[in-house]
């Protein structure tokens, strides 16, 4: 080879990079994704935020996507319609949400004394549950995407302490998915309070109480300043899952590499965000009881057995809704008995002789 052609041949092989890189930034693509949470919230808007950018790194910038806060495009519970309607290619929320659509949307949220957030996540991932949601989910034209959990929530704030059914009869309750109709039935007015309304609708006493997440979150929104009783557990979110929702047209135009990417940013967006609030909730409780002002409260027991059985009912009622919902109601509650044996002699057991033995 003479001089200038190894010469000609070597700049074009220095040139190549950046040939890629123009043609990777031509065929780039940015999408939308509305979320049903105030833009930078704790949890739940700063996870939706980091999968948005974890996707467009993933990709190399070939998929960007760029997060619209709540009400930036759609109100908070119309996210899902804007996904499947085509006005954005991706929503961040959480099946409850669009219960409207369909009711069995429920159990890939959670159920009332249901599946934890490592239960749900095994129930999905190899328990058929993923094949049910996308199989609830196809009629509007969504793929849905597991993308975490908070975890094990609070039960809510009150301005009075619920010691017997009587209590919870005549008050005003935000709470959200099934455990709002088992508290309507137990005498409560349920109110279905968007998110960012929650502390205002408190403090103005539109609401007497309200549910919204654990520690972190209730007391970045201020719950703890408008209520002083604290009830915790929530019955009815052991572990509710969030979801990346993805347009399912918009979806299979994608190459299979950007799809992976898709899926595998979920999977870790799912990973990162139950530790995040793991985290964050052990953090906020220790700042909550150090600062003192606020009573913890267990739900008493009369209450927990009016709940249970308010629930069997709900759950019994949903399951005869469709022949969808009753084959979703009979893999999830077959695999929550399972699960129900295997706590007591794992993580309920381990709990209780950790707490009783504390060496650390």
């Amino acid at each position: 080879m003479k001089r200038r052609d190894f010469l000609g041949a070597a700049a074009g092989a220095i040139a190549l990079p950046g040939v890629v890189t123009a043609a990777r930034a031509a065929d780039a693509m940015e999408w939308r994704m509305a979320t049903c949470w105030p833009k930078g919230a704790p949890g739940v808007g700063v996870n939706a935020q980091r999968l948005a950018d974890r996707i467009g790194a993933m990709s190399g910038g070939r998929l960007r996507v760029k997060l619209y806060g709540a009400d930036e495009i759609v109100p908070p519970f119309e996210v899902f319609d804007a996904v499947s309607r085509g006005v954005c290619e991706m929503g961040h929320g959480t099946p409850y949400y669009w219960q409207g659509k369909n009711p069995a949307f429920h159990y890939f949220t959670g159920v009332p004394f249901g599946l934890t957030a490592p239960e749900t996540a095994g129930w999905l991932a190899h328990g058929g549950g993923q094949a049910l949601w996308d199989e609830a989910y196809a009629p509007f034209g969504v793929l849905p995407f597991y993308a975490g959990s908070s975890g094990v929530q609070a039960g809510g704030w009150f301005n009075r302490e619920i010691k017997t059914l009587d209590d919870l009869k005549g008050l005003s309750f935000r709470i959200a998915g099934l455990g709002g109709e088992v508290m309507r039935r137990l005498g409560t007015t349920v109110v279905l309070t968007p998110p960012g309304e929650i502390f205002t609708s408190m403090r103005t006493g539109t609401i007497d109480a309200a549910e919204w997440v654990g520690p972190w979150n209730d007391i970045a929104f201020g719950l703890n300043k408008v209520a002083k009783y604290y009830y915790l557990p929530a019955f009815h979110e052991a572990g509710p899952s969030l979801e990346l929702m993805v347009s399912k047209e918009k979806f299979e135009t994608l190459p299979d590499d950007l799809k992976e990417i898709v899926h595998g940013a979920a999977l870790a967006s799912a990973a990162e965000t139950l530790a995040d609030f793991t985290f964050h909730n052990i953090e906020a409780f220790a700042q909550l009881v150090a600062a003192g002002g606020t009573e913890l409260r267990e739900w008493p027991e009369p209450v927990a057995a009016a709940m249970a059985e308010a629930s069997q009912e709900v759950l019994a009622e949903l399951a005869g809704s469709s022949d969808l919902a009753g084959r979703i109601a009979l893999s999830y509650r077959n695999y929550l008995t399972k699960a129900r044996e295997w706590s007591k002699w794992s993580d309920a057991a381990m709990l209780k002789l950790r707490n009783s033995h504390p060496a650390g």
